[in-house]
């Protein structure tokens, strides 16, 4: 995927670290509240470029774990004091379990059911009893096909980035991405396209009892995307903050 490869450094210009704040703030309240702020290790799946770990990890012991070098590379260098790991979602296995586990977006690129259920396992496995799991996600009930406009500039080059969100099957929908970009006077334009899942609430509740996690509480988080979405669409977000119950609680 040329998003998280060659054109990774593109991120430091879409997505500025302040744009993480607010978002990171209700999340960070949100685990609090369940925990009574005793939660303190986390392990963020599918991190990125690291721009919500700057938050998280004022209050958190953070190891991050995300499948592509290039977005590693530059969270390593955004905060050095975190631990960051190369895996994918559906497989890692640390040897370790945390207060917390959270996939804000990243979960969306689980795209079958079957690879939705193992990175889910994997939450399972590195949760430690009690422990809380927080997810942001598109249900199939909701999900709208959609267009993006997002821009940016360091004063050398300008970026001008396009997404169009639209379904292709039941449980998947193709994110085309188009990046214009203009760099001493040039233009040059690239794309990237990749396939992404989108469940309906019923299978988040099956697959996520069924790995031993209960929903607490569910969060709209409709307004995250608002300014980037064009012309009258709606983007809209599920936040499930969950509890890892013991075995014989779902008996």
């Amino acid at each position: 995927m040329k998003a998280y490869k060659n054109l990774a450094w593109t991120q430091r210009l879409l997505s500025p670290p302040g744009d993480y704040e607010e978002e990171v703030r209700i999340y960070i309240g949100a685990i609090n509240k369940l925990s009574e702020h005793k939660a303190r290790t986390m392990l963020h799946m599918g991190c990125g470029a690291g721009g919500q770990d700057l938050f998280l990890k004022a209050d958190f012991e953070l190891t991050g774990v995300d499948l592509n070098e290039e977005m590693l590379s530059m969270a390593r260098k955004a905060n050095p004091e975190v631990t960051y790991l190369q895996g994918d979602m559906r497989t890692v296995r640390l040897d370790k379990q945390f207060d917390v586990v959270i996939a804000p977006d990243s979960i969306a690129y689980m795209n079958t059911e079957p690879d939705l259920n193992k990175a889910i396992e994997t939450v399972k496995v590195h949760l430690k009893p009690g422990g809380i799991f927080l997810v942001v996600t598109h249900t199939r009930e909701e999900f709208r096909n959609n267009n993006f406009v997002y821009t940016g500039s360091d004063g050398q080059t300008h970026l001008t980035f396009f997404e169009n969100n639209h379904i292709i099957g039941e449980n998947q929908y193709e994110a085309t991405m188009v990046y214009l970009i203009r760099q001493h006077g040039k233009l040059t334009v690239d794309h990237d396209v990749h396939t992404l899942g989108m469940f309906s609430h019923e299978t988040w509740l099956r697959l996520l009892k069924l790995n031993g996690l209960e929903i607490i509480e569910t969060f709209n988080m409709d307004q995250l995307y608002d300014e980037y979405v064009m012309e009258d669409g709606e983007y809209r977000l599920k936040l499930y903050l969950c509890e890892k119950k013991e075995a014989a609680e779902f008996l």
